[in-house]
């Protein structure tokens, strides 16, 4: 269920998992306003990451929330917030909240990322608001002090003989490592006191109700926010989503049978270039030989010229994991598929060494947040939101059932997490049913290697009458604005009238060549 940006040093990536079932339980009732409604003072935003571009109308601001809402008097922490205004004001319909998921991705500057891609009917509608969540980026940041920093670093490949004995030694030195350093505090950096975050952004922004535009991880906040606060809720978008009845131990659980899916198409840009890659000349063919690599690498790791990196097999996976989520990846995927083959064998050229270098350069740091920080929230949210099994024989047996079944991932979608060594979370899932206004609009790509086609039927299933579903024939993790009239016309139209499809559609019509890309 990841589903944004996993990086093993420069990857991009997605996930997370359950195990106790969001359906089971129902957050107490926690009071988010107070008699003097909280505000926010519009200013210069937070300095960005080196090189990285921002659209000079944000602007900035914090909310001060409580730490933990069962003290609302008690210890407070600071959430960050952004705006970029409509266009116009006459025909404003209000404030879009936006989250682009992860779990734990930084949203300050997602307005200006997400407006380049919308037409003026939407812009000129709302006021799109981005935020850091509690304990992500500029708000609050939360460090484990992990020595690896990288998120791709937490996700538990077995070794090469389907051992896990050294996942469970890592699981739980990071969950004694959190406790350690993040300390009790960070219990409270769960996605449900996120949403009352975001009911208290909404309060300082003086809206009776807010829309919500949320991806990967984003849907489940979504889906939890319009639970809590349901008459607060107005237009929700939820693109490539989590499954709320499988928070967090279960949401990988398709994460196999989705990579099946998905990897045959990269395969196909592969085998077309076979004369030049070498890596095969039929989608099986490239299938195979990308197993006897990973393989390989498993047992013999090849040191990455020029770097202190040494590729592995997890590393090959991880890459190829994050390289999926887009389509436009594809063709730099398959040539580091080419490269690191040639890094195995001994006969790395030098442009692709260069290719090795430039995916595994670490991204420049920002200012003032934690190198961990992603890490860290990752695991407060997916270990923090519902309790997962200690049983470490029952993920002995799971690893080995699912490494069978499904190889491009080699069990680690099943394998233990430092969620088994993690404290009881303060309170149960916020429970998801289809009690509510019909609101929702789900957007589901057929082949998402990070939120499976099966996650977004799940949700939609659990949301019943409150949405209309609108999946795609597509690969990848988005949904909007990647070359689908059908899916971009829904959205707006809802966006813009409210109207939601009376039906079920399925969009055949993408073509990734026509999508638009942010910025341009």
């Amino acid at each position: 269920m990841v589903a944004a940006a996993l990086t093993v040093a420069a990857a991009a990536a997605c996930a997370a998992a359950p195990d106790a079932d969001a359906g089971g339980g129902t957050a107490p009732s926690v009071a988010t306003e107070t008699a003097d409604a909280p505000s926010i003072t519009w200013g210069p935003c937070p300095a960005p990451v080196e090189g990285a571009g921002r659209d000079p109308r944000l602007t900035c601001g914090t909310v001060t929330v409580p730490l933990d809402y069962q003290d609302p008097d008690g210890e407070t922490i600071e959430v960050a917030v952004s705006k970029l205004p409509a266009t116009t004001s006459s025909d404003r319909r209000g404030a879009l909240l936006l989250n682009p998921g992860g779990p734990a991705l930084p949203g300050l500057d997602t307005p200006g990322v997400v407006a380049p891609t919308l037409p003026s009917s939407v812009l000129e509608a709302y006021d799109l608001i981005g935020f850091d969540p509690r304990g992500v980026g500029h708000s609050t940041p939360q460090s484990c002090g992990l020595d690896d920093p990288s998120l791709a670093g937490l996700f538990p490949y077995p070794a090469a003989d389907g051992s896990i004995d050294a996942n469970v030694d890592h699981a739980r030195a990071v969950a004694e490592r959190c406790a350690t350093n993040a300390g009790e505090q960070l219990r409270y950096f769960t996605t449900a006191n996120t949403a009352r975050d975001m009911d208290r952004i909404r309060a300082a922004l003086g809206e009776e109700k807010i829309s919500y535009w949320g991806q990967s991880y984003g849907t489940y906040l979504g889906t939890v926010y319009q639970s809590l606060f349901p008459d607060r809720a107005d237009k929700m978008v939820l693109e490539g989503n989590v499954d709320p009845t499988k928070v967090w131990a279960h949401a990988k659980d398709n994460w196999g049978k989705a990579m099946s899916e998905r990897f045959p198409d990269a395969a196909r840009v592969a085998a077309a270039q076979h004369a030049t890659l070498g890596l095969g000349g039929t989608v099986d063919e490239v299938t195979e030989n990308y197993l006897a690599l990973a393989d390989h690498l498993d047992r013999s790791p090849a040191p990455v010229p020029d770097t202190p990196l040494v590729l592995t097999g997890p590393m090959l996976r991880t890459v190829t994991y994050s390289l999926l989520l887009h389509d436009e990846n594809l063709p730099v995927l398959v040539q580091f598929w080419k490269a690191a083959a040639g890094l195995a064998d001994g006969t790395l050229t030098e442009a692709d060494g260069q290719l090795l270098q430039q995916v595994f350069s670490a991204p420049p740091p920002t200012p003032g947040v934690p190198a961990d920080n992603q890490a860290t929230m990752f695991l407060a949210l997916t270990c923090g939101d519902a309790q997962w099994s200690d049983d470490v024989d029952e993920y002995a047996r799971r690893t080995s059932e699912d490494r069978a079944a499904w190889p491009l991932t080699a069990g680690m979608p099943a394998n233990v997490w430092a969620c088994a060594f993690w404290p009881e979370p303060i309170e149960e899932p916020v429970r998801v049913t289809d009690e509510g206004p019909r609101n929702t609009l789900i957007l589901q790509n057929r082949r998402d290697n990070a939120t499976p086609w099966e996650d977004g039927r799940g949700l939609s299933v659990a949301l019943g009458e409150r949405a209309a579903f609108v999946g795609a024939d597509h690969g990848g993790h988005y949904v909007y604005g990647q070359g689908s009239t059908c899916v971009d016309e829904a959205t707006v139209a809802f966006l813009t009238t409210g109207r939601l499809p009376e039906e079920e559609i399925y969009c055949t019509d993408v073509d990734p060549s026509q999508s638009p890309q942010p910025g341009n």
